[in-house]
């Protein structure tokens, strides 16, 4: 252990605290991690640092030697969250944030949050004082500083939103006025960390080499930057998160058209030499302002340097670094660190030669970013946590290790395992508009981490993780050019390397020249290989013996694996495991690879043991979680798996979690009784359920993935609470489900299955189009699409999709102009408990996870709502619900002799994406409810919140991540996209829209008397009204095709200037945009566009790329243009003005009136 006697910390001047004028233990509530009963009792004095220990002598001693350092005299602290969730900025950041959180309110530390991201664990009352779901701008935090008054600010738990809200404040001078204290890593740290030059210069002074880079703000200074440096380059943004903007160039064309795009997002890009190929490395150091030091872990990328390391399969810890190579490493590591004077946590990224030992930094974080959820959830240290009582001015030697209780948090974790790291990517969802191939700008919306004692046992585990209909390391993709699909990485490339390998037997050797995965990796894959050469070879589950059916499951094969090499069953195959006494055991992760004993059940499962680490004497409730995060299924139901197990314990029930994904809060260490970091299929599940003999099972609050396996698990003989799986089942039938329907008089869209393409269209021509096409049993909406014509119609299930008796496709009529309706709602034995009616801002044809919602609803009648609330009624009922279910319902425009039909066109008998927001906004939880209906006990009466009058409304707006999907087109359909939701409060809905479209990230609004890019489908009748109010504001309308400028120029008081359009040169368009000052863009096209030279699909597209607004759906441009009008007379274009605080920052208890 470090303890750095004689060290002095000299701070600059403007960064001397004030004395610490609080005792040292602020009264408040229990802390979770207590040191051994102490012997002798030694109060420390006041200003003293006391080491964590149970001896008294070791305490006395240690307040002498330890480094007396003023503790921040904070009261209040502002912390800066990090907004909706986004490719390069996802749920890690709800974990850190949290544990922050927990960190202050244990020091009794009023803190006060700043996030939109209503769907996240943070932005709940458990461990914030005070909301704000306001965006993440320095404008509105600074509002909300000059309305709090806080003593401090933390700004290192909000990925790079946060980092760079607070440079920005501190250029502002609003800190300063404001006297608010930034804590942990000071402000000068966080700008080297972050300009390329200072950076540079400052490893330069300590001898530390740094990836050759220029910056440059022009592209020709670009070009020559690279013939200085040679090709390859690579061409990075500053000021960004996961690499946007950044990506390799071969020659001076590539570099040219990469320079265009980066620069439009950042003002600086850097070229930088390419050492495509290297290994890359990355360590996670943890350091004190008394200079204590420690590396908490270090990572190995499996891809060679060239793919963003979101984007990599990572391991830890690193497995094929030398000793001498890894200290070497450590020890700049902790150089660099000391030298940039980090307070708090942060990353280091390396790349390292193979061929000899020289090396150089790529980047310093000083943040906790998605590696750090990675390291704490891979050692068990909580990084996070910790990184918040160093801001505080704690040090490592005086905090306990949060896991065994009885250390210090000075001490580096030693690892018995081995944890693969493995990125979920949605491309598929895109179809061929996406590139597919992976770089230095990162794609994936997710992660999966699988723990085993051996490589092959967590690779397998990881794979299967990412995607349940993968069974483990085989063949799933046969590339026509297998050497192009190994020697460029794609999402699939783990795939390439499984058809090389298996198909067309390619040695280790041959592999590796092409992927440059370090052959140790390729040795280790190839035993896995091996061994599905070996069970293929048995023929029949009777030949596999003890040995082999021991080995596999060592290397991670799954019993289903299994099943399919010897055409058996997963329940054959698990019968003979277990008659031959073949079962996994249960370990624990306890930071100190069992050197000391720990306290935490954070556990594992592995077949490469031979005793179990913990007693099965809890019989818990399990909690299954909601897996990966991907486009569809996301934070929220992290959300809901914990308020579901924190609900549960204050029942008084134990609880076990099982999740494998390491950036949520529902996978920190104390949030359940027993975490399992675990595979969600059946065979896991089937295993700990069985070891821990446990009391019932919840399927409800995880989303899609638990839901597939109730149904198997109920027949197998598992208590599975709540709803009946056989309802779960009836309801995701569409031909029962419908048959309900029927029975209790519930009315619902003319739909019908058919298998030939003949049938759909006769199915057409009697409905009349458009219709809605969409194959059977998927995640929201994957290959859905809503069809006008019959040669769209043959299309679609000609080259889209197949049709076809073993894939029919169920077509529904498709009701245009209709409006969509949510229901949310819990019930418990078949009674409605209560339920909540949000409102679609687009029309029906938009997924409910991209579309706007508004609570309470704005334009649904008294009538509407009781006729909404008899639906759900009788659907609690017909299905017997026993906790969360959820309604998509259409209601269709009314006509003169009838009221507006309401037609159910969805529902799910679990919880919601939106359970999050309608708990937060109605001030009622949700889960609570639905936990209590689920188990039975406690069930409070029904309650109608939707008749009581609010007067705020809250919106709740998709957060998309187009920038990152080159080519994709930013158009909303039936399918899902989006890979967030913010939601903000107003007094109106326009206020409220206003607040919710500014929090998501990267909107910039429009400047007053600028330009505006009009166009799409006149035939929408909002494209006049819009227009109208536009130039009212004063903005200059543009368009970019002749119909729609003969249009706007028939509109009476409108004048629109049609442009020269390049559609295929991405300068040009750019000069173009900046010439009429173009800085917002309103596209309602009626459909996706067909090819890329697509007038509005360039449009829309670079719209994206340019980094400007981008509306593209005719009711919320009207809403936008609405707001727009009714924020721009009170300063809403204006920048923050001292004294003039808007409307719409208040907090989440002063809208809803309780702290909920």
């Amino acid at each position: 252990m470090l303890l750095k006697a004689a060290s002095v910390l000299r701070l600059p001047s403007r960064f001397q605290l004030p004395r610490c004028t609080r005792a040292f233990h602020a009264p408040t509530q229990a802390l979770r991690a207590v040191a051994a009963p102490a012997v002798g009792a030694y109060a420390p004095n006041e200003g003293e640092h006391v080491l964590n220990s149970p001896s008294e002598l070791a305490r006395r001693i240690s307040a002498k030697v330890l480094p007396k350092i003023p503790r921040p005299d904070v009261e209040k602290v502002v912390v800066v969250g990090s907004g909706g969730l986004s490719i390069g900025q996802a749920g890690e950041f709800d974990y850190s944030g949290s544990q922050a959180l927990k960190a202050l309110s244990e020091e009794g530390v009023e803190a006060v949050l700043i996030n939109p991201n209503i769907a996240t664990w943070q932005t709940s009352h458990q461990l914030a004082s005070e909301v704000y779901f306001l965006p993440i701008t320095s404008d509105y935090v600074a509002y909300v500083l000059e309305k709090e008054r806080p003593d401090g600010i933390l700004l290192t738990f909000g990925g790079q939103s946060a980092l760079n809200v607070g440079i920005e404040l501190d250029r502002m001078g609003v800190l300063e006025r404001l006297g608010v204290k930034v804590l942990g890593t000071p402000i000068r740290t966080l700008e080297v960390s972050e300009d390329r030059d200072l950076f540079v210069q400052a490893l330069k002074e300590i001898d530390i080499p740094v990836a050759q880079s220029t910056a440059v703000s022009s592209v020709n200074a670009a070009l020559s930057a690279a013939e200085t440096i040679g090709y390859p380059v690579i061409l990075r943004s500053a000021f960004t998160l996961g690499g946007l903007g950044s990506g390799f160039a071969e020659n001076p064309d590539e570099l040219r058209d990469l320079a265009a795009k980066g620069l439009s997002l950042s003002p600086q890009v850097l070229i930088e030499r390419s050492m495509k190929g290297w290994k890359e490395l990355e360590y996670e150091v943890v350091r004190d302002a008394a200079d204590n030091t420690i590396i908490c872990c270090n990572m190995e990328n499996f891809d060679p340097l060239g793919t963003h390391t979101g984007d990599s399969i990572v391991v830890a810890p690193s497995q094929t670094l030398p000793d001498d190579e890894y200290h070497m490493l450590r020890s700049a590591a902790i150089k660099v660190i000391r030298h940039l004077g980090v307070v708090g946590e942060c990353n280091i990224q390396y790349a390292l030669n193979p061929t000899s030992r020289e090396y150089c930094v790529i980047e310093v974080n000083a943040r906790l970013s998605r590696s750090s959820a990675l390291a704490s959830k891979a050692t068990g240290y909580p990084l996070a946590y910790t990184a918040a009582k160093i801001a505080l001015g704690h040090t490592l030697p005086e905090l306990p290790n949060a896991v065994t209780k009885t250390t210090t948090a000075c001490f580096e974790p030693s690892l018995d395992y081995i944890v693969t790291k493995i990125p979920k990517w949605d491309l598929a969802k895109f179809s061929s508009q996406v590139n597919r191939e992976v770089g230095s700008a990162m794609k994936s919306v997710g992660e999966v981490m699988a723990i085993g004692r051996t490589f092959e046992e967590s690779l397998q585990k990881a794979i299967r993780q990412v995607d349940p209909r993968w069974k483990g390391f085989e063949v799933y993709i046969e590339p026509e050019d297998l050497d192009t699909a190994l020697t460029r990485p794609t999402d699939m490339r783990l795939f390439a390397i499984a058809y090389a390998m298996y198909n067309k037997n390619y040695t280790v050797d041959q592999v590796h020249e092409l992927t440059k995965i370090d052959k140790w990796f390729l040795y280790k894959v190839d035993n896995i290989v091996q061994t599905h050469h070996a069970l293929k070879a048995a023929g029949s589950i009777e030949k596999i013996d003890h040995e082999l059916m021991s080995k596999a499951k060592r290397m991670g094969f799954a019993d289903i694996q299994i099943a399919d090499l010897v055409s058996s069953t997963e329940d054959v195959v698990r019968a003979a495991r277990k008659s031959l006494g073949i079962t996994p055991f249960v370990k624990r992760i306890d930071t100190l690879a069992a050197e000391y004993p720990a306290h935490t059940n954070y556990l594992y499962t592995t077949y490469n043991a031979s005793e179990h680490d913990v007693e099965f004497d809890e019989h818990g409730t399990m909690v299954l979680g909601s897996g990966v995060y991907r486009i569809g299924s996301s934070v929220e139901f992290d959300w809901c798996a914990v308020t579901c197990a924190r609900k549960l314990r204050d029942m008084g029930k134990r609880t076990i979690m099982i999740n494998y994904n390491p950036e949520t809060v529902s996978t920190d260490f104390d949030e359940a009784d027993r975490l399992y970091f675990e595979e969600l299929g059946f065979e896991r599940v089937m295993d700990i359920y069985e070891l821990e003999q446990s009391q019932g099972v919840i399927v409800s609050v995880g989303g899609q993935l638990p839901q597939n396996i109730a149904l198997r698990l109920k027949n197998t003989g598992v208590k599975v609470l709540g709803t009946d799986p056989e309802q779960i089942d009836t309801a995701e039938d569409r031909h029962k489900f419908s048959s309900v329907l029927d029975s209790i008089g519930v009315d619902q869209p003319e739909w019908t299955e058919v298998t030939t393409l003949e049938a759909a269209k006769a199915f057409a021509d009697k409905v009349e189009y458009p219709v809605l096409i969409r194959p059977s049993y998927v995640l929201s909406g994957a290959a859905m699409n809503v069809v006008y014509e019959e040669s769209a119609l043959e299309y679609n299930l000609s080259a889209a999709a197949s049709v076809s008796p073993l894939h029919p496709v169920v077509i529904t009529k498709f009701i245009d102009n209709a409006q969509e309706i949510d229901v949310d709602a819990v019930a418990h034995q078949g009674k409605l408990l209560v339920h909540a009616v949000s409102e679609h801002v687009e029309n029906a044809g938009v997924h409910s996870g991209d579309a706007t919602l508004v609570l309470p609803p704005f334009s649904l009648s008294t009538g509407d709502l009781s006729r909404l609330k008899t639906i759900a009624e009788k659907v609690a009922e017909a299905f017997e619900i026993s906790g969360p279910f959820n309604m998509q319902i259409i209601k269709k425009p009314a006509t003169d002799d009838e009221e507006a039909q309401l037609k159910v066109i969805e529902c799910n008998l679990r919880a919601s994406r939106s359970f999050p927001f309608v708990s937060k906004v109605l001030g009622h939880n949700f889960i609570d409810t639905a936990t209590t209906a689920i188990v039975g006990q406690d069930v409070p009466e029904p309650v109608d919140i939707m008749s009581e009058q609010r007067d705020y409304t809250s919106i709740k707006v998709a957060q998309f991540s187009w920038t990152r999907l080159g080519g994709a087109d930013p158009f909303l359909g039936v399918e899902m996209a989006s890979t967030g939701e913010v939601a903000s409060f107003g007094k109106d809905i326009y206020e409220a829209y206003w607040a919710s479209l500014l929090s998501t990230t990267g909107f910039k609004v429009p400047k007053a008397g600028s330009g505006v890019l009009l166009g799409g489908d006149i035939s929408k009748p909002e494209m006049a009204t819009i227009a109208k109010r536009l130039i009212d504001l004063g903005f200059k309308i543009y368009c970019s095709s002749p119909v729609v400028e003969e249009f706007l120029n028939g509109v009476q008081y409108v004048a629109a200037k049609r442009i020269f359009f390049p559609t295929k040169d991405k300068r040009k368009l750019r000069e173009v945009f900046d010439e009429y000052e173009i800085s917002c863009v309103i596209n309602l096209a009626k459909s996706r566009a067909s090819s890329f030279t697509d007038e509005d699909y360039v449009a829309r597209r670079n719209a994206v790329d340019f980094g400007l607004p981008l509306l593209n759906n005719a009711r919320c441009a009207d809403l936008f243009v609405e707001s727009l009008a009714r924020k721009i007379p009170q300063g809403g274009l204006q920048k923050y003005t001292e004294g003039r605080i808007p409307s719409e920052v208040r907090s989440w208890h002063e809208f809803v009136g309780q702290r909920v």
